[in-house]
């Protein structure tokens, strides 16, 4: 309809009916109004019929055509009638009550379009629609979603008669307000209904309209809010029934504020209010979502108590919420304890059990909950699939998964375009492309026509195998059966082209996107500018930053870190600090990857001091540096030979638990090693402010007993790992070695033999780490375990020294044992 229809409508007079054109309903008039709606329903020629009868009674047709628009519930017989009455040979024009009768017919009847023509006739014939009539109207176009249209009749309906609709009408449109997210619209509405009333107190607003408008504002967040808007209509600390409680304590509780919800459960059952099953339900949503379960089996305790009976949505969020939170979640034994409680579990529940057993890799326990659920008469959808198609993929077991497809086929749960999908996924992870293209062309047999997003997938794994022809004719294809990519597919094919080190024919399809109108987003625009910096085209990577934000499509801090990355690869720091300024400047703040990047930046140029600066800046901004931000540092002060330093930044990662890979050890080894024997004393002078380094202490002893450099490293190394809890790595590391042809040493197993230990494992030592060890090595194992036993924190006590003497005792016992039988034998 128009914005302007109504609006042109001009209330010329009151809408009171004339005495000419208005019959009271008097006893033989409603006998007429009977017949002529029986005979509309009755008979297929009548016409004639109803013309008789009206005019032995001398009535005109339009004169009874409101109260015939008000018996009949057949919206087609209404304007069938409509039609004959006003294109009779001696027809009149209908008056706005029999229209206002028409309108609220088509309204209850849904029959939208007929609604607006029968407007449309009113506006040119200049008829006043009652307010009744486009209240009707109001609610249908509300409850069909219609909203602006249902905003414009309600407008007029003020502009015509300076009340708001009806509370039904006006209720109406709140709740498509509040279900469409237009809470500000729907506030000025209800503060019209409110301040606009039809002259009784409150008479345009009830109780809903305020529960409406609390639900909106809950939903947005604004609990406190709707906790005003009741207090303003019953008084202060005022809420007047136990659904108002529901709504505020729900709305707590999304908004994660579970305090407030329990404040108000408490409040509602002091005032004498019970708590009902909703009630409970949505404190229980909020505790799911903060993992408090024993809070959770209180509550359910209660309700048993009380004889609430626990529904299955409740059951279903309590065991989507376990496994969410981790907790183990035994799903027999969940189903046989809801079966228990009187709570049938429901394809959800199933679905459920279903999608988390596939995700923690127990197949066989999935597969009998679907048998299951099928046997229960639960039927099985494309939730219920999905997951195991997924699973059966990952784990290679193709036919498995084709036979799932079938099985869902012949039960008449036909795959759809998600269940395809999954298994086109699980297919192109495992690498078996082809076999997911074939899946792709089955799909279109059965009539199932792939998505954007199949394609992506598809293409994505071509790339990856390099075949770009095959990639390129797969986008013809898509094209072909007007499946029109999105940006993701394109930024698939542009980062494929970049991987294959095709750059120019990623710029001619960007180019092509962005001819096209089609807007690449941060995604398309970053894989992008990834490409540039890969080739170091810098000046054409901040080139497509500033096209991005002319196009109002603001870079995030993955696009500036790409870029700073890219200028520190082409060693220009200042490039790379100015791209950081930019990024400050656009409220965009610096991630790890940033502040590494910058690290980087500093430690190739050899400024160790502005490199700290940097790392030092990040923590403070609450970043937690990585395993890479660790390496670059420790790195670089290996290569200046700040020993010292290095040492300090490796026992710093151990203590944050960040876990260190083969590059840092590279790192160390290479360094400490290339120091050779002439750092040592520059180490032991330096490592006075490092009294406390574990490292430098242990790696300047054995140089100092004449280990080399390369074994000191190592087994510096190992009792780092071994005294900071990372017995797993620092095993991993010791067959490193090995494999490099450096042998265990005295050490080296002194460190293990406490990493056992520490781990509470000393009885099961021999199982974990092997002695091949003479009783001069395992002399010397037992003096560094002495010192190792040194840096345990305080109140820690090692069983691998005493292991270590009991070895010696026993190694010295044999040794005499060998002695005593030579001499015997001489």
């Amino acid at each position: 309809m128009s914005r302007t229809l109504l609006s042109r409508i001009r209330r010329r007079h009151s809408p009171t009916p004339s005495s000419s054109s208005f019959f009271p309903c008097r006893p033989h008039i409603k006998r007429v109004v009977d017949d002529v709606c029986e005979t509309l329903r009755t008979h297929n020629q009548w016409e004639e019929i109803i013309e008789t009868r009206l005019s032995q009674e001398e009535i005109i047709p339009s004169d009874i055509a409101h109260l015939v628009f008000g018996r009949i519930r057949d919206a087609e017989l209404g304007l069938k009638f409509f039609d004959w009455v006003t294109h009779r040979p001696y027809g009149c024009s209908l008056d706005g009550y029999a229209y206002s009768s028409l309108l609220k017919l088509l309204a209850k009847s849904g029959v939208l379009p007929e609604v607006e023509t029968v407007l449309e006739c009113m506006k040119v014939e200049d008829k006043l629609p009652t307010r009744e009539a486009l209240d009707a109207v109001i609610r249908a176009y509300s409850d069909s979603g219609l909203v602006d249209k249902a905003l414009e009749i309600y407008r007029n309906v003020l502009t015509l008669y300076n009340l708001v609709p009806s509370v039904f009408a006006c209720n109406s449109l709140l709740n498509v307000l509040v279900k469409q997210g237009r809470i500000d619209i729907a506030l000025k509405v209800y503060d019209e209904m409110v301040k606009r009333g039809d002259g009784s107190e409150d008479a345009s607003v009830d109780n809903y309209s305020t529960c409406i408008m609390v639900r909106g504002l809950c939903k947005e967040g604004k609990v406190e809010e709707g906790r005003k808007l009741i207090e303003d209509r019953w008084g202060k600390s005022c809420i007047p029934n136990i659904v108002f409680y529901n709504t505020l304590i729900d709305g707590y509780c999304k908004k994660g504020d579970i305090e407030g919800a329990c404040g108000l459960f408490k409040e509602l059952k002091l005032k004498g209010f019970l708590p009902v099953v909703e009630t409970y339900g949505a404190l229980i949503n909020g505790f799911c979502k903060g993992g408090n379960f024993e809070a959770i089996d209180r509550l359910l305790a209660e309700m048993n108590a009380r004889g609430l009976k626990v529904n299955v949505q409740v059951y279903n969020t309590v065991i989507d919420a376990r496994y969410r939170h981790g907790c183990e979640v035994m799903a027999a034994k969940f189903l046989r304890k809801m079966i228990d409680f009187g709570c049938e579990p429901d394809i959800v529940t199933y679905n459920t059990l279903i999608y988390h057993s596939c995700r923690d890799g127990k197949v066989q326990e999935a597969e009998k909950l679907l048998e299951q659920a099928t046997r229960k008469g639960l039927i099985a959808n494309k939730l219920s699939y999905t997951p195991l198609l997924q699973v059966y993929c990952r784990q290679g077991e193709f036919n498995r998964a084709s036979e799932l497809l079938i099985k869902m086929t012949e039960r008449g749960d036909n795959p759809d375009v998600i269940s395809y999908g999954a298994l086109v996924y699980g297919l192109v992870a495992a690498g078996e492309v082809d076999v997911a293209l074939a899946i792709r062309d089955k799909m279109v047999e059965k009539g199932v026509l792939p998505d954007a997003g199949i394609y992506n997938v598809l293409i994505n794994g071509l790339f990856k195998k390099g075949r770009l022809p095959a990639a390129k004719q797969l986008l013809a294809e898509m094209l072909d059966q007007n499946v029109m990519p999105d940006a993701f597919v394109y930024a698939t094919l542009v980062d494929g082209f970049i991987r294959n080190g095709d750059l120019n024919e990623a710029k001619k399809l960007f180019e092509l996107i962005t001819e096209k109108g089609m807007d690449p987003g941060v995604v398309g625009y970053n894989t992008m500018i990834k490409g540039y910096c890969k080739f170091g085209m810098m000046m054409d990577a901040v080139s497509c930053i500033n096209r991005m934000i002319k196009r109002n499509i603001y870079p995030d801090e993955f696009t500036y870190s790409t870029v700073i990355d890219g200028y520190v690869k082409q060693h220009d720091l200042d490039g790379a600090l100015r791209i950081f300024s930019q990024m400050v400047k656009r409220k965009c703040k610096p991630n790890v990857v940033t502040y590494t990047s910058l690290i980087s930046g500093f430690c190739h140029k050899g400024d160790s001091h502005g490199a700290e600066k940097v790392f030092g800046e990040m923590q403070t901004r609450g970043l937690v540096p990585n395993v890479v931000t660790y390496s670059v540092l420790i790195g670089s002060f290996c290569k200046e030979g700040i020993l010292p330093k290095a040492a300090s930044f490796f026992e710093q990662m151990l203590t944050r638990k960040c876990i260190p890979n083969d590059v840092t050890f590279h790192y160390l080894v290479n360094g400490f090693s290339n120091s050779g024997q002439c750092m040592n004393h520059r180490i032991e002078n330096e490592s006075c402010e490092y009294e406390a380094s574990i490292f430098l202490n242990i790696f300047g002893m054995m140089i100092s007993d004449g280990w080399v450099p390369t074994i000191a490293a190592y087994s510096s190394i190992l009792v780092c790992l071994c005294l900071y809890g990372m017995l797993k790595i620092a095993l991993q590391l010791s067959d490193k070695m090995v494999s490099k042809g450096c042998n265990s040493d005295s050490v080296a197993f002194a460190a293990l033999l406490h990493g056992v230990c520490l781990e509470g494992r000393s009885k099961e030592w021999k199982s974990i780490i092997s002695c091949i060890l003479n009783e001069q090595q395992l002399h010397v194992a037992v003096k560094y375990s002495l010192i190792l036993d040194q840096y345990l924190p305080k109140g820690v006590v090692s069983e691998a020294s005493q292991i270590l003497q009991t070895l010696v005792e026993d190694c010295r016992s044999h040794d005499k044992e060998i002695s005593d039988l030579k001499v015997s034998a001489s």
